[in-house]
């Protein structure tokens, strides 16, 4: 759990007047146009909440702003701690600060960045615990996803988990990038079987409402590596939120997003140099000469417009766990893929 001074600290500041929270400052708005202060405003936004001792400091900071800075702050901070990591935190998801980061961070990256809308709102249902299922692209930081959290929990008042990679919980450079914990802190669930039943069937701490809103990608990493030639082609489905769907009667909400290919565009993946670094994926791209100067930019993303189209219901029903109940259920899978794919078609033209 987050630690008892730490928590305390934050439901103060959440209770108090909305003046007292997090201000999105002058400063915060030249980080957000400057490409290398995003990582500045997520780091500023946690210190805020947190007491942080072992993250970064303002000269730090200011150090991420030129070229090759940011290699100059990793070693003034990694001497600073005496030669160690930052200490690994155990984090749990606090709804509170979610609705915080949402409120003050988000909201303004959402709106005049990413510009996202949702569409075919009339298709969202009011009430009830949902998977939400989307096609994934853009090689980068999750923001298609982050963005269409935003958007539910806007629409809904819906508190929304989303699945994401191992890597970007574990990873050295998220751990030296971002505050520790800071993705579980906000709602992240590793997406891994265990993890996503976990996360479905547990409640949700401090919200009254039991509903489970949980923001998944069918396609998996495999949907983020295809690359740009093959942006809107989805890869195959994996089955598991179809039988955790299933097993659980919990309808999934089919959601096709358009325009995150162009977060991090004309991107291909290098499978060596990824293998090497032991990322998931790694992006190349014009964009890779930026991230080589200002490694803090690997949080940012390309200004685009994202788009997402809200698809009705679906429900399995399948209720049959035999051989020909795997059968079933990888059909069922592959029949949305196809019947998501179709709807890209449309849109595009």
């Amino acid at each position: 759990m987050i630690n008892q001074h730490s928590e305390n600290f934050l439901n103060t500041k959440l209770e108090n007047a909305p003046g007292e929270g997090y201000i999105f400052s002058w400063f915060d708005w030249f980080c957000l146009w400057y490409p290398p202060g995003w990582l500045i405003i997520f780091n500023r936004h946690w210190q805020h909440y947190h007491t942080d001792s072992d993250g970064w400091n303002w000269l730090e900071y200011g150090l991420f702003l030129i070229p090759g800075g940011f290699y100059l702050a990793l070693l003034s901070r990694w001497l600073r701690l005496g030669f160690r990591s930052p200490r690994k935190e155990v984090g749990e998801f606090d709804p509170k600060y979610q609705q915080a980061f949402r409120k003050e961070v988000l909201a303004p990256i959402v709106k005049y960045y990413f510009r996202g809308e949702l569409q075919q709102v009339e298709n969202l249902p009011q009430t009830g615990s949902l998977i939400v299922a989307m096609n994934h692209a853009g090689m980068n930081f999750p923001w298609d996803f982050l963005t269409l959290g935003y958007l539910l929990s806007e629409a809904r008042g819906w508190v929304v988990q989303p699945l994401a990679s191992p890597v970007l919980f574990e990873h050295p450079w998220i751990i030296w990038w971002l505050p520790p914990k800071w993705s579980q802190v906000l709602g992240g669930v590793r997406a891994e079987l265990d993890d996503f039943e976990a996360a479905i069937a547990a409640p949700t701490p401090t919200v009254i409402a039991q509903d489970k809103i949980l923001l998944y990608a069918p396609e998996g990493i495999r949907g983020l590596v295809k690359g740009w030639r093959r942006r809107y082609q989805l890869e195959k489905f994996d089955v598991s939120f179809i039988k955790l769907s299933d097993r659980h009667q919990i309808p999934i909400l089919p959601v096709v997003c358009i325009g995150s290919e162009s977060l991090h565009p004309w991107a291909v993946n290098f499978k060596k140099l990824q293998r090497l670094v032991k990322l998931p994926f790694l992006p190349i791209s014009p964009l890779m000469l930026a991230l080589i100067l200002f490694p803090s930019m690997g949080v940012w993303a390309m200004r685009t417009r994202l788009h997402y189209f809200i698809q009705p219901l679906e429900t399995t029903g399948l209720h049959n766990h035999s051989n020909e109940g795997h059968k079933v259920t990888y059909r069922q899978a592959q029949q949305l893929r196809e019947k998501l794919q179709i709807k890209i078609n449309q849109l595009l033209k």
